[in-house]
């Protein structure tokens, strides 16, 4: 008895869901069904073919080899010791505040997010770098981790971000638009951060005391160190902007200048090997992903599943808002089980002809996508961040680090208020380059 295609694409689904659950990387749960699922579709011989193409066509894509050199950008930073600089210079200029350091550390992470491109990475880097600082400035604890790990989910969003570049390529989006356009929503975020702190030391100063007595001759020693933060700034936002790069050459320039930096500071080959090591591990594990997920993305456009259910949400008697907020609350709800890659792979088949047919822009919707992926990774019972925090400071225990990130939600969800209602904000920076 045959079955309907439809009918297949809903029972995948099902299936994917059931060997996630199992435990079954996600990997190897989207290619498995995948593949099953195509040679239902269209026999055993053309289904193994075209699930065989599929991971060919992905690797050959050009547009993907701008992963690699996002993710050593990263690595070659830390060696760079650009870390340690950007901390100590936010410190001088910022420690005055009340919750000063704290302030200094979200545009400490914020510098550090504009020359890597995961957030794992920021959390793991500032929980040794910031922590031990604040708490030995007399910061609560809850605070001193909260904001390390609020802090590292702006790597996400500020260029040179992985998660962009994958949602670009899911949904065929200009990857150079994206990472130009993250980089106003990632200031603002930063800026929503710094108002919470403020407001919650200005009414219990005990949570974090300002720091004083640099004098303006320290704070100006600071700046030169910030150096190569604001060199490959410019490198990747101004040559993708104007389009005198492509993301991967901009990328490949910001590795290289990174990879002089660290060679000046010192950096020695077991350094750099171990850089270049975790960075090819890294981009495996990445492309593993994305070769499984492909296959069952070509499974349900065989199936028409997407296409179904875009024309039957726009066909419900609801306002395109209330649809869009039911998106974010889905989002919200997998981005704390799936691993933000994973979880756009899966989902944006299906999602994004939904938000296209509804007329919002795209790059705005990536942008929303990427800072909600942020909350997600703060949340429990699975928030990834947080872990990593505890496993570098294993003395702040997890349930003290989730309490700390608390305020830093509510302020992720004042800044999507805002970029919601005021789309302008993601886009000015594309729309005055027009």
């Amino acid at each position: 008895m045959s079955i309907e295609p439809l009918t297949l694409g809903i029972v995948g689904c099902g299936l994917l869901i059931f060997l996630c659950v199992l435990g079954v990387r996600i990997a190897y749960a989207t290619a498995i069904v995948g593949v099953f699922g195509l040679a239902a579709l269209t026999g055993w011989g053309p289904g193994l073919r075209t699930a065989g193409v599929v991971p060919h066509g992905a690797v050959v894509n050009y547009t993907l080899s701008v992963l690699p050199m996002f993710i050593l950008i990263g690595y070659l930073a830390y060696y760079a010791g650009i870390t340690q600089a950007a901390f100590e210079a936010a410190r001088r200029w910022l420690g005055w505040l009340p919750g000063g350091l704290a302030i200094a550390t979200v545009y400490a992470v914020a510098g550090f997010s504009a020359v890597s491109g995961a957030n794992t990475a920021a959390a793991a880097v500032f929980a040794k770098v910031a922590i031990p600082e604040m708490l030995k400035a007399g910061y609560n604890k809850r605070l001193a981790a909260g904001v390390v790990a609020a802090g590292a989910t702006l790597d996400s969003l500020i260029p040179p971000s992985a998660l962009l570049v994958v949602y670009g390529i899911i949904t065929e989006q200009s990857i150079g638009k994206l990472l130009v356009a993250g980089f106003a929503p990632g200031l603002f975020s930063a800026l929503v951060y710094t108002l919470i702190i403020l407001v919650m030391c200005w009414r219990n100063p005990e949570l974090g005391k300002p720091i004083r007595g640099y004098t303006w001759p320290q704070r100006i020693k600071s700046l030169p160190g910030t150096a190569p933060i604001v060199l490959v700034i410019g490198i990747i936002f101004y040559s993708m902007l104007f389009g005198w790069a492509t993301p991967t050459e901009a990328g490949a320039l910001g590795a290289l200048c990174v990879f002089v930096i660290a060679l000046m500071n010192g950096m020695k080959w077991p350094e750099l090997r171990g850089a270049l090591l975790e960075t090819a591990r890294l981009t495996a594990v990445i492309f593993t992903v994305i070769w499984g997920v492909l296959i069952f993305v070509r499974f349900l456009g065989f199936a028409g599943l997407p296409e179904e259910i875009a024309r039957w949400v726009t066909s419900l008697d609801v306002p395109p808002l209330a649809v869009l907020l039911a998106i974010y609350v889905i989002y919200l709800i997998l981005g704390t089980i799936l691993e933000g890659i994973g979880m756009f792979l899966l989902t944006l088949p299906v999602i994004f002809p939904v938000v296209e047919a509804m007329g919002y822009d795209p790059i705005w919707f990536g942008i929303i996508l990427v800072k909600l992926n942020g909350i997600a990774t703060l949340s429990p019972p699975v928030g990834l961040v947080v872990f990593v925090v505890n496993g570098v400071r294993p003395d702040i225990s997890v349930a003290d680090i989730f309490r700390g990130i608390w305020p830093f939600i509510f302020a992720d969800i004042i800044t999507i208020g805002f970029l919601t209602a005021f789309p302008e904000i993601v886009t000015f920076i594309l729309d005055a380059a027009a």
